[in-house]
């Protein structure tokens, strides 16, 4: 299947060279992005003297890019990498004045559509997105680059690749978060990962049901394939016996559906890994985090261990986080300036992701071997400092809360 698709895109690439080369030292803040020209800045930015961030877009067709970035100028640099809405690829890539460096990294670009169901089935063309989600970069036709910091940006090489995909499905707690102050573990994993794509379909407010009947399993399963991984981590949602329509009892139903997408993901040679939920910011008065899930964590577990698959129980590892904090300082991990209970920032994200990527080489997962040269371990009971922490924010802001609180 990516064979085919990378043999598709090549008349697409070739007509604008392949790889498409972009000089960015010799481009204008006039070079707006377009349908047209189908490259540029985009959002109204561009780079500045003073090392604003911008964003530069370049059209292509869906699917998994080597994004090969050069770094430098006559003055020193600093840059943070995202891609499409935030996910984290690079963060503070130095350069001294006169110095270039060249770094590449792995996004994957999606749109909505589906592959046409055959006459007389049943079906859907699209995943069914949410107001929300129009108009983010997540959905559209183009790779979007965001660069952060103080960004000092020469090149940019785009070219499609293949490689093993990482699938995300998943919450508001998984997701790509669009706007700060809000982030999620999925979207700082790219960071940690290399040599593979990182595709988070996760989105704010989904369930198990949801994400079936919204078509956006059907839309990771039209492009799963051998090798590639599907991680799964639901229950805030889902365990909310206020949305009947998708609410799901812990030890039955909860538990059919997993066995659902492991079900779909071993029938396409992809290797299924379960998730435990993290726990939310509420505390005793011993300073120990309270289980908000019920029995929910405890079936993901059971379901691990009766379906071999693997588990990184973000639960537990979360719960040593939130405690090593403590009360007094555990809110640096939130979201709307701390006053969230369930909701991440940069920093607790980050974190959280630290916690996925060292579940990965605890559970022996193949996928281990692609982690980041300089991520060495991680244990939760000894995180960064949040307040010496620093990870240059997007400009892109909004007090709108996650679907589902």
């Amino acid at each position: 299947m990516k064979k085919l698709l990378a043999l598709l895109l090549l008349p697409f690439l070739s007509a604008h060279g392949n790889p498409r080369h972009f000089d960015l030292s010799n481009r204008t803040p006039d070079d707006a992005f377009s349908a047209s020209r189908g490259f540029g800045y985009d959002l109204g930015t561009a780079p500045t003297p003073d090392k604003q961030p911008f964003f530069f877009s370049v059209a292509v067709p869906e699917g998994n890019y080597r994004v090969t970035i050069t770094f430098g100028g006559p003055t020193a640099g600093d840059t943070t990498v995202k891609a499409e809405s935030r996910r984290l690829m690079l963060e503070h890539v130095l350069t001294a004045p006169g110095e270039t460096v060249s770094r590449d990294v792995i996004v994957n670009v999606r749109t909505p559509a589906l592959p046409p169901p055959p006459p007389n089935a049943p079906g859907g063309t699209a995943v069914a997105l949410n107001d929300r989600e129009h108009g983010s970069f997540t959905w559209d036709a183009k790779l979007t680059l965001e660069f952060d910091g103080a960004p000092l940006v020469r090149r940019i090489s785009v070219e499609p690749v293949e490689v093993p995909t990482v699938f995300l499905a998943g919450d508001s707690t998984v997701t790509d978060q669009r706007w700060e102050d809000g982030a999620s573990w999925g979207q700082m994993l790219p960071r940690f990962l290399t040599g593979v794509a990182v595709a988070n379909h996760a989105e704010s407010g989904e369930t198990l049901k949801s994400f079936l009947s919204e078509l956006r399993l059907a839309k990771i399963l039209s492009q799963l394939q051998a090798g590639d991984y599907l991680f799964i981590q639901f229950g805030h949602n889902d365990e909310k016996k206020n949305w009947p329509q998708t609410y799901v009892e812990a030890h039955t139903t909860y538990q059919a559906y997993l066995r659902v997408f492991i079900a779909e993901a071993r029938l396409r040679g992809a290797m299924p890994v379960l998730v435990t939920s993290m726990q939310r910011r509420t505390f005793d008065a011993h300073g120990k985090i309270r289980n908000t899930h019920g029995d929910y964590t405890a079936a993901v577990r059971a379901v691990a261990a009766e379906e071999h698959v693997p588990l990184i129980d973000l639960d537990r590892l979360s719960v040593a986080f939130y405690e090593t904090l403590g009360p007094a300082r555990a809110h640096f991990a939130f979201g709307n300036h701390g006053r969230e209970a369930t909701h991440h920032n940069n920093y607790g994200a980050y974190e959280l992701a630290k916690c996925v990527a060292q579940g990965l080489r605890t559970a022996d997962l193949p996928l281990a071997a692609h982690l980041a040269p300089d991520f060495t371990g991680f244990d939760p009971a000894q995180p960064d400092d949040p307040q010496s922490f620093h990870l240059p924010a997007s400009p892109l802001h909004s007090d709108v809360r996650p679907r589902g609180n």
